[in-house]
């Protein structure tokens, strides 16, 4: 039976109405690979996530299947600048506790060991915190090739260690570093360990 995360994107392929073999050739893989993801019998990897997220144009909150974040509600300001009713409203309701208990968290099992879940989003919020955990000999992409993407890469090692690989580079990253770096220079996670490592990626809205 496909899983969740594999209607929802075949969902967002139709929805736009696209063919296996459109999508295929626009983020550079096989159509067999895209009709496997959307079937279940395969996760994708990192890299082949993001190509498909960031070709839709859906959000981290989409591929969880969480209601979309709101920014801001539009025309909710009044003519002075003010808050209006409206996003009054909207800000009282997001400064709401959002409390989610270990176990309940959106988790998504991607390919090759890898594994995201929602830490914290809440509503009008800006950003999302996600753990992200490469178990030992995991990589976000399946072929060793590097990747780049819209966005950011902002995180947090909590546990273990995770190689870094940055264009020409590769940095060792131990739990207690932090790193920050433009996504459009080409890259790739690795955990050559061999305990899981694990930090947290904090995702701007609208970003994957």
């Amino acid at each position: 039976m496909a899983s969740d995360l594999a209607l929802r994107l075949k969902a967002a392929r139709t929805d736009r109405g696209l063919s296996l073999r459109g999508v295929a050739a626009e983020i550079g893989v096989s159509a067999a690979l895209i009709s496997q993801i959307e079937l279940g019998h395969t996760q994708p990897s990192v890299s082949t996530l993001y190509a498909l997220v960031n070709f839709f144009g859906i959000s981290l909150d989409q591929v969880m299947g969480l209601p979309l974040t709101v920014s801001r509600v539009p025309g909710a300001a009044t003519d002075t600048g003010a808050p209006g009713r409206a996003e009054a409203d909207a800000l009282a309701s997001g400064a709401r506790l959002e409390h989610r208990a270990s176990g309940a968290r959106p988790i998504l099992e991607i390919g090759n060991g890898v594994r995201w879940e929602l830490v914290a989003s809440a509503p009008l919020s800006l950003a999302e915190a996600v753990l992200v955990t490469y178990e030992p000999g995991a990589s976000s992409s399946s072929d060793g090739s590097l990747m780049t993407h819209p966005g950011s890469e902002n995180a947090y090692l909590v546990a273990g260690e995770l190689d870094l690989e940055l264009e020409d580079s590769t940095v060792k990253l131990r739990a207690g570093d932090s790193f920050s770096f433009d996504p459009a220079r080409p890259h790739r996670f690795h955990n050559s360990g061999v305990e899981p490592a694990s930090g947290i990626w904090l995702k701007v809205s609208g970003e994957v």
